[in-house]
């Protein structure tokens, strides 16, 4: 969101802003919660999902990394490697 807020200019940024924090006041929403959130969000998106015996990981997002890729051709079902809460 922020990318979006840093290509408006002058005064729609302005409203924009003030908009998200009069509904962050209507709903109770304070900065302390807002950011802890953020940070919960990108950690989730940063979790492993998927790991092996040999600790290659991968966190399911993109292209399958070759060591799973390479277990998958063998045979191996990608769930097998799934593991915590990323996935």
């Amino acid at each position: 969101m922020s990318t979006t807020i840093e290509r408006l200019d002058g005064e729609a940024r302005e409203r924009l802003i003030r908009w998200i924090r009069h509904r962050m006041e209507e709903f109770g929403i304070t900065h302390a919660a807002l950011a802890q959130s953020l940070d919960s969000d990108l950690k989730k998106q940063q979790a492993v999902s998927y790991r092996d015996a040999w600790g290659n990981t991968w966190n399911g997002r993109g292209d399958l990394p070759e060591w799973l890729q390479r277990a998958v051709a063998a045979g191996q079902s990608i769930e097998h490697f799934r593991c915590g809460e990323g996935a």
